[in-house]
């Protein structure tokens, strides 16, 4: 996880930005700052959770760390479940009856 001040960063730049359309190369440089960090510190892999930062970074602008974009994991999901290939519920909790 990120330091506190780069989640602070992290946050601005999806509500203030990304949410409203804006795409600032600025912002872009201080994401690429904060997962090359988080790559330094052993991360292996980083979470794009929220499905807008795909408009702020890719895979290509960090070629040796794992990003799992969220945006395509959904979609890929959903045409996995429209075609019948995987159920909707994979393991459901037996407790719910």
């Amino acid at each position: 996880m990120p330091p506190e001040r780069d989640r602070a960063v992290v946050h601005r730049v999806i509500f203030e930005e990304l949410t409203l359309g804006i795409v600032d190369d600025r912002s872009r440089r201080e994401y690429l700052r904060i997962m090359a960090d988080l790559g330094a510190r052993g991360a292996q892999g980083i979470v794009l959770g929220c499905t807008v930062i795909c408009l702020l970074v890719s895979a290509q602008d960090i070629p040796h760390t794992v990003l799992y974009d969220t945006t395509a994991l959904h979609v890929q999901r959903a045409v996995h479940i429209s075609l019948g290939l995987h159920p909707l519920i994979t393991d459901p909790d037996p407790r719910l009856g």
